[in-house]
């Protein structure tokens, strides 16, 4: 099977970027072992994705068959410090519609695979894994589980941040573990959230409620591994108090609508995120601790910056040479970045018990507080815009 790209994976980066690419005259082949599953009810993975990257699946034409009824604006977010200090963000007093969208994880992914489905240039290789990989000077060679072999210009690599491609290609990778679990699940509250998104840094972990649609909001509590256990282990009444009490009764009393689950928390950076022939992105480029929201965010604008590219390319130009790849590797190389160092530095500095860190990151949030115009800067970052 001969294609011009082989996307390995088909997640919520590979598979935006296949859509993105519906209109190019590329061959594509999307390999995937694992379906999009039906969660019944609702997903415990929930996502913040930014205004600019909705923008991006409106573009290609997935985000208005998301159920609107199942999706939910933040017009506000309101962040505690471990000792008084706070920080309020207001899309209205920065002149945005809203801060982010939160959105089911498991509906945004079945809508793009509906979408992949119905293009004309994407093959969609399921219930398969890739095996083998080999490079020639004009070709990537994939070979599949199920005993074919498929053959591309360029194969790029979203599958997730213990990737196959990543290692397959040489690309170095490091991990720094974090100790923690984030904590995941969905509570209806009491009292209306006011589509007001909360972040409390607190000793025991950075425990952050998304507003759902509803008096719905859902819960990621990045804590340390030994607490985290002990909040997987709690019977569901014993849950809801634990995190009524943690965030001061702010929506009052809660019912637990999902089964909490959890997942390890780790940085990781890579060396690069293309070779001849090769592009990672998503997870498998770049691993981010939760707290700034911009894990999936990050992997949308990849998907989009690389599409941009690939999409701009003369008829002529092969879109697996090492120049067109470095390219969407420079526009890419600053954001992930900084947020990568940003959010390490802000788990270490409110994971210390250190009380003059503790005076100082408190002052801090107060004193950005207080200065609207970094407070703006700071917001209209966060939505996806430039300081």
């Amino acid at each position: 099977m001969d294609f011009d790209l082989i996307i390995i994976g088909g997640g919520l980066a590979g598979a935006s970027l296949a859509v993105a690419l519906r209109a190019s005259r590329l061959r594509i082949a999307v390999v995937e072992t694992h379906l999009p599953a039906d969660v019944p009810g609702w997903d415990s993975r929930i996502y913040a994705v930014s205004p600019e990257n909705a923008d991006f699946l409106r573009e290609i034409g997935a985000w208005r068959h998301l159920d609107a009824s199942r999706i939910n604006p933040v017009h506000a977010m309101s962040i505690r410090g471990d000792a008084g200090g706070s920080l309020e963000f207001s899309a209205y007093e920065s002149g945005l519609p809203e801060l982010a969208w939160i959105v089911e994880s498991g509906r945004l992914h079945r809508e793009l695979w509906e979408t992949m489905r119905r293009q004309h240039n994407v093959t969609l290789l399921c219930g398969i894994s890739p095996v083998r990989f080999s490079q020639g000077a004009a070709s990537v060679t994939v070979g599949l589980s199920d005993g074919r072999q498929a053959n591309a210009r360029l194969v790029v690599g979203a599958d997730g941040v213990n990737s196959w491609v990543r290692q397959q290609a040489g690309i170095a990778a490091t991990f720094t573990p974090y100790d923690e679990v984030g904590v995941v699940a969905n509570f209806r509250c009491e009292r209306g959230h006011r589509n007001v998104a909360y972040q409390w840094f607190r000793p025991d972990g950075i425990l952050a409620l998304l507003p759902l649609p509803g008096k719905m909001v859902s819960m990621v509590w990045s804590a340390p591994a030994g607490c985290a256990q002990e909040l997987l282990a709690l019977d569901a009444d014993s849950l809801c108090r634990r995190v009524a009490d943690a965030t001061s009764g702010e929506l009052g009393y809660l019912k637990l609508e999902t089964p909490a689950a959890g997942f390890p928390l780790r940085l990781m950076r890579v060396d690069t995120t293309v070779k001849s022939r090769i592009a990672v992105i998503g997870d498998a480029a770049h691993a981010i601790h939760p707290l700034s929201g911009h894990g999936i965010n990050l992997g949308f604008k990849d998907a989009r910056e690389l599409a941009s590219v690939l999409n701009g390319l003369a008829p002529w130009r092969d879109p697996g040479e090492i120049a067109v790849l470095r390219g969407y590797a420079r526009q890419r190389a600053e954001e992930p970045f900084l947020l990568q160092n940003t959010t390490h530095v802000l788990n270490r500095l409110f994971g210390t018990a250190n009380p003059v860190l503790t005076v100082l990151r408190n002052v801090g949030l107060n004193l950005t507080d207080r200065l609207p115009v970094v407070r703006h800067a700071l917001v209209r970052y966060a939505a996806g815009g430039r300081f």
